[in-house]
């Protein structure tokens, strides 16, 4: 190895200024075995490059070759594959992963070392050796051949210096002076060890003549530690003279450190005493305004304010370690406490006092709001209240029980004031929305008999209209004719106990205004209370706990309220939020039943309040979502809107109900149906409530439910019909879905909306197509033995030679249609057609024109043939085109 190592370094690496540091022999694992070397090397010059190369011995010869260098800067892991078991095999990652097999586990190891090396003096360890044995990196290369190349020659590039320009010089100066330096080195190495002995001698004798200096020298030395020792002894005479006088500062010093600590002791004594005097001294001005200040009054109220923050911040003060074991202390501790628990209960019976009077003061004037639609104010009372916001907050903080007393107080109290002013005023609107006294408030609320229904629902508008029937045939449609059909007591907006023709628009408009007034009366009467109840009662902010916490559950009039406590101070579990939201629940207990009671009257008295029903609370609780989503005000008009959202569906759901029910009069013409009609009013209703509402959505869907409804009604009447005809049916009513379509322009509806004129049309082209049938029957059976003799391939122009088609024929069937006798028939028609249709929807005329055109058409369908089949005859018919408009006019006119 050592041999071909030297091999190596002189064919390879010294021509490229390198120097081969350790070898060792390998082949790839899992392949033919074709041996090569991995070669660590450095470049002599500066910088220096470490490279991995790879070396193959040639094929053709006894010499090598370099094959593969990789930079060791490039390498970022070697794998030894096993660090306890010595194997051979060992990975280099590049960029790729090269496997390599090494000839001996002890090559191997060499190499890596080396390798490592390496790493740790030019790289700074950035390579990666996994699977090594930390032994093996921690000692030397093992000795042996590889010791000089792999030890050695590290050695010597660590040895190496360069030489700088100086010594440069003077070799060059040493070497000119000697001419065979060059041509003859052992020589010039003799001349120099020859000079090197003679310079050494010279140094030996200069040491050996120095000897006298020497001598001198050593007396000297003797003589000065002569005086050494005289000056120790007089320095031992002077630390005696100082070691009584260190004895008596010592003294002193231990005097001044007690005198000096007596001082301390004292300063933080003082110190101790001026914080117990400044933190837990009250001022006998707040003393006397805790046990007998005013809390009536504004100035006393302050002065209780301020005499209970001086109370709360002596008691909360942070005491130092020891201070509560003192007499004096406990002695102060108690008496605040003491203080406490008397100002807390003087404040919570006052405040008891001030609900209870406003009760009263309320009920008063109660009588001022009866006979109007308005709630009492309460802003004077809050306004009153809130001068004690700070105390329920001081209240709060220092006595949770007497606390939740009051709020407890305070909802009762307030709960049946709220009830009493919300029933009064949800009654007036009952009054104002049916039209009845005072004494008939009963409508609303009680159950009723039939006779009772009857007759308040007739006191809602005199004399203006009856109702018709019982009870029992409210949801059935009777259509009898076109006549009475708005005078029938079950039409499609008698979804309550009221006739629709009783109903207006001034009704309608009268309850909207109640409806949205009650809820613009409702909305800043519980914004001002949920305002107050933050204030008052501090839940607007939130108490940080800390220690242990426990928790204690109390039922307050079915709505759980919970608190925990924590350090012995309660504190609230819930957030702030459900706090106010409890409270208001529990005061407003009977907005969202009395809101129900409300919708129900509404909707009794006629279903289509609940379109402005819908309107108005989705407006009101989109306003409230985006204030608070989660206040009391936002969830109860939320639960209401699914009232009104249910009555409405409801409503769709009647209609389309009643349209499945819905029988025609066997005897009369159809005409326009019942609930086609009723569909235009709701939906010209419909789009004056629902203009830029919020909840359009609903609307929409329920015109999808309808139309449908209503076309499937219209196709089953008009199958059903036996005096009208069928395609009159749909023709007249789908005319009239599509021109309320049109006129009212709903988006949503657009496909229905072409849907309708094309079923239109469809059934006025049958119509016509059918009554017109063939009024020229006799020579339309001639023609169409014409086209039958063309369609079996004779020529048109050879129809005529066939004995049954010929010439003389054909003009004995033109004879009998003579003008007078199709103006006879067309005559018949028109009022076969007038006798079809009705008067409302005005299509005579539309009819009229279609057949005059259709009639037209036939006419120069039979003059087309005479030409093509009998040319040149000269036969024409007994009339003209300008024949048939004048009779189609002269009749039109003529009726």
């Amino acid at each position: 190895m050592t041999a071909i190592k030297h091999a190596l370094q002189r064919d390879i690496f010294t021509p490229n200024d390198e120097r081969l540091l350790s070898i060792v022999n390998v082949c790839k694992a899992g392949k033919k075995k074709r041996n090569c070397f991995l070669c660590a090397t450095v470049t002599t010059e500066r910088p220096v490059q470490v490279n991995v190369v790879k070396v193959k011995k040639s094929d053709k010869g006894d010499f090598y070759k370099r094959q593969t260098a990789w930079a060791l800067r490039d390498l970022a892991v070697v794998d030894a594959k096993d660090a306890v078991k010595e194997s051979p095999e060992f990975d280099l990652h590049f960029d790729k992963v090269y496997k390599w097999v090494a000839s001996s586990t002890v090559e191997k190891n060499t190499f890596i070392s080396c390798i490592w090396k390496l790493n740790q003096r030019y790289l700074r360890k950035k390579i990666d050796f996994i699977n090594v044995s930390s032994q093996l990196l921690e000692e030397s290369v093992p000795s042996g051949e590889n010791q000089s190349v792999a030890g050695g020659d590290e050695e010597a590039v660590d040895e190496y210096q360069e030489l700088n320009a100086r010594e440069e010089q003077d070799i060059e100066i040493m070497m000119e002076g000697c001419e065979y330096a060059i041509a003859n080195a052992e020589a010039f190495a003799e001349k120099l060890s020859r000079e090197l002995q003679v310079l050494d001698g010279a140094n030996i004798q200069s040491i050996m003549a120095s000897e006298k200096q020497v001598n001198i020298l050593m007396k000297l030395l003797d003589e000065a530690l002569k005086e050494v020792d005289q000056i120790e002894l007089k320095l031992s005479s002077y630390e005696e003279m100082l070691q009584s006088v260190k004895e008596q500062m010592d003294q002193i010093s231990e005097s001044n450190h007690l005198i000096h600590l007596s001082n301390t002791n004292n300063v933080k004594l003082l110190s101790e005493i001026e914080f117990l005097v400044n933190h837990m001294d009250l001022a006998k001005g707040h003393i006397k305004a805790l046990q007998e200040g005013d809390l009536t009054s504004s100035r006393g109220i302050e002065a209780c304010t301020n005499a209970a923050d001086a109370l709360l911040q002596c008691m909360n003060v942070a005491l130092r370690p020891g201070h509560d074991m003192l007499h004096a202390v406990k002695q102060q501790q108690q008496r605040f406490s003491d203080l406490r628990e008397q100002f807390a209960r003087r404040l919570a019976s006052h405040l008891n006092s001030v609900f209870v009077q406003q009760g009263h003061d309320q009920s008063s004037t109660l009588a001022q709001h009866s006979a109007e639609l308005t709630l009492p104010n309460h802003h004077p009372f809050h306004r009153d209240l809130l001068r004690y916001a700070k105390l329920m907050e001081w209240l709060k903080n220092t006595d949770y029980g007497k606390y939740e007393g009051l709020t407890k107080n305070y909802m009762d109290y307030l709960s049946r004031l709220y009830e009493r002013e919300i029933k009064d005023f949800f009654e007036v609107a009952k009054i104002k929305m049916t039209g009845t006294t005072r004494e008939g408030k009963k409508f609303a609320t009680l159950p009723r008999k039939e006779s009772a229904v009857k007759q308040e629902t007739e006191s809602l508008h005199g004399s203006s209209g009856k109702l018709t029937g019982s009870t029992s045939s409210l949801n059935k449609l009777s259509v009898q004719s076109s006549g009475n059909r708005r005078s029938q007591s079950s039409s499609l907006l008698d979804m309550g106990n009221m006739s629709a023709s009783d109903l207006d628009v001034a009704d309608r408009t009268k309850f909207d205004k109640i409806f949205e007034q009650v809820l613009s009366e409702l909305e800043p009467l519980c914004l001002a209370e949920q305002d107050f109840i933050s204030k008052f009662f501090k839940l607007q902010q939130h108490q940080s706990t800390s220690g242990t916490t426990t928790n204690e559950v109390e039922e307050m009039d079915g709505v759980a309220l919970s608190r925990s406590y924590t350090s012995g101070v309660p504190q609230t579990v819930t957030s702030e939020k459900d706090m106010i939201r409890q409270m208001m629940t529990k005061i407003f207990r009977c907005i969202e039943p009395e809101l129900n009671n409300l919708i129900a009257l509404g909707d009794k008295i006629d279903s289509f309040n609940s379109l402005y029903m819908l309107v108005k609370m989705s407006h009101h609780v989109w306003t409230a979502q985006n204030v608070d989503p989660a206040s009391f005000l936002s969830t109860t008009l939320g639960n209401v809107l699914v009232t009104v959202k249910r009555n409405f569906d409801k409503c769709i759901s009647n209609q389309m109900k009643q349209m499945d029910e819905v029988k025609i009069s066997k005897k009369s013409k159809v005409g326009i149906l019942p609930f086609v009609a009723e569909f235009e009013e709701f939906a010209a209703l419909a789009e004056s409530i629902f203009k830029n509402a919020e909840r359009r959505g609903d609307l929409d869907k329920a015109y999808i439910k309808l139309i449908r409804a209503v076309f499937d009604s219209v196709e089953k009447v008009a199958n059903e019909s036996q005096k009208t005809p069928r395609d009159v049916v749909m023709m007249e009513n789908f005319h009239h879905i599509f021109a309320t379509l049109s006129r009212l322009k709903i988006s949503c509806l657009e496909a229905e909306k072409k849907e309708a004129k094309q079923k239109y049309t469809d059934h006025l082209q049958s119509y016509v197509i059918y009554s017109l049938g063939q009024p020229l029957e006799k020579l339309n059976h001639f023609f169409e033995g014409v086209e039958a003799r063309v369609a079996q391939g004779i020529r048109e122009e050879e129809v005529s030679y066939q004995l049954a088609f010929n010439k003389q024929e054909l003009r004995k069937v033109i004879k009998e249609y003579p003008g007078k006798e199709v103006k006879k028939g067309l005559d018949n028609l028109y009022k076969k057609v007038d006798k079809h249709l009705c008067e409302e929807e005005n299509l005579l005329q539309v009819v009229w024109h279609s057949m005059q055109d259709e009639f037209i058409r036939q006419y120069k369908h039979f003059e087309g043939l005479i030409a093509r089949c009998y040319p040149g005859s000269g036969i024409t018919m007994e009339f003209t085109i300008q024949d048939i408009l004048d009779y189609c006019s002269s009749i039109a006119q003529s009726h």
